[in-house]
């Protein structure tokens, strides 16, 4: 293994985990490269978790000191971590994914190591320097100590461009999302307890609707209007199903479920594993969300969301149709509901759903594009084509 490139994957959160997944699994089948997984501790075991369902662990593992941490805290103590388990043994690549404080104190830890820098999902933007907060912040300061661009979408490609980023460190591959999602999916149920309610979700026929909600954002007012219009729909349309899959952080949580306990035709399953979460999201009519890897997930089964939001940097959603700006007030979430579930059919149980003429999101083939691209900037293989502007359907 000794002339094999060590690559330092950073996964700090659930959906670094999922998105990184196959592009650690990817590495893993290329002669040149030893994939290396350091988790950060931010998800703690769930990321671990998360992890297993690909068939991965971390082959190291920080930990953060107990208790609630500011973003400074937060990154701070990220940053000292990630600084010194980088260098033993050294890293020939650092690898990061999307816009969390576990990948900026990556990315910084590689540039202070004058270690490369890949980002993966690199280029999207909101245009709003404060809102994703501190999401916005963090894409933009990655993308100028970073290396290799690895951008999922040719409007990512645009926004880097547009940042100042020279054009040869850019390859558009595709969101690795749409890799894991598929594969997920597919994977056959795991048998719950009776009293699990995986068990009753995954044998429940009616109808099911898809909630979540954590974004910074929207903590508290925000989200306990989302929860109050989730009851509102309950209420109207009894034959139908919520589930209602938690935030790992209990103040979150509970700002969202409050409203919705004791509802017979809502499920309140706390943090859901990433397989189950998958299928459920298959077989779903609507999924309402703040979740920008959900909005990218849904285009994998032709799902329509309401983006609980007032912008997105997800604007390929929005413009195949997918996806619909609908913010955090309660009569405007209940009134798009409404509008999608009178359309023909869409209360039937039906997922064969019309797809658009492509997913805007990807082929299902950018971890392997992200593999290729990685022994590129090394030297070590050829720069992969950017993914085409119009793909098929999945």
């Amino acid at each position: 293994m000794s002339d094999r490139q060590r690559i330092a994957i950073i996964v700090g959160t659930r959906p670094e985990a999922i998105k990184l997944a196959p592009v650690a699994q990817a590495l893993k089948r290329q002669r040149w490269a030893q994939p290396v997984v350091v988790t950060t501790g931010q998800h703690g075991t769930v990321v671990r978790d998360t992890l297993a369902c690909f068939g991965l662990r971390a082959q190291t593992e920080l930990t953060l000191p107990p208790g609630t941490h500011s973003v400074t805290e937060l990154t701070a103590g990220l940053l000292s971590g990630l600084g010194k388990g980088l260098s033993a043994p050294a890293a020939h690549a650092v690898m990061v994914q999307g816009d969390t404080s576990s990948a900026l104190a990556g990315a910084m830890a590689g540039f202070f190591s004058s270690i490369p820098v890949v980002h993966v999902e690199a280029g999207l933007r909101s245009g709003d320097l404060r809102s994703p907060f501190p999401e916005e912040a963090h894409r933009r300061m990655i993308a100028e100590v970073s290396d290799l661009h690895l951008a999922p979408t040719h409007a990512a490609h645009r926004n880097l461009l547009a940042q100042g980023l020279a054009a040869e460190r850019i390859v558009v591959t595709g969101n690795t999302v749409i890799d894991a999602v598929v594969s997920a999916s597919r994977r056959p149920a795991v048998e719950h307890d009776s009293a699990s309610p995986f068990h009753r979700i995954e044998r429940d026929p009616a109808p099911l609707v898809l909630v979540t909600a954590h974004r910074r954002e929207n903590w508290g007012a925000p989200i306990r209007r989302i929860g109050r219009a989730v009851a509102t729909l309950s209420h109207q349309y009894p034959d139908v199903s919520f589930v209602v899959a938690a935030h790992m952080n209990p103040m979150v949580r509970t700002a969202i479920e409050d409203s919705l306990r004791d509802r017979p035709n809502v499920y309140l399953p706390g943090p859901v594993p990433y397989d189950a979460f998958a299928r459920i999201l298959a077989r779903s009519i609507l999924a309402i969300t703040d979740s920008g890897g959900i909005q990218e997930e849904a285009a994998a089964f032709g799902l329509p969301v309401l983006v609980t939001r007032d912008n997105t940097e997800r604007t390929e959603g929005i413009n195949s149709g997918l996806a619909r700006l609908v913010g955090t007030q309660e009569s405007e979430i209940v009134t798009a509901a409404e509008k999608e579930f009178a359309r023909e059919g869409a209360l039937s149980g039906d997922v064969n759903r019309p797809f658009p003429q492509r997913n805007p999101y990807g082929d299902g083939q950018a971890a392997r594009r992200c593999a290729a691209a990685c022994g590129w900037l090394l030297g070590l293989a050829s720069r992969p084509p950017d993914i085409p502007m119009d793909l098929p359907k999945e």
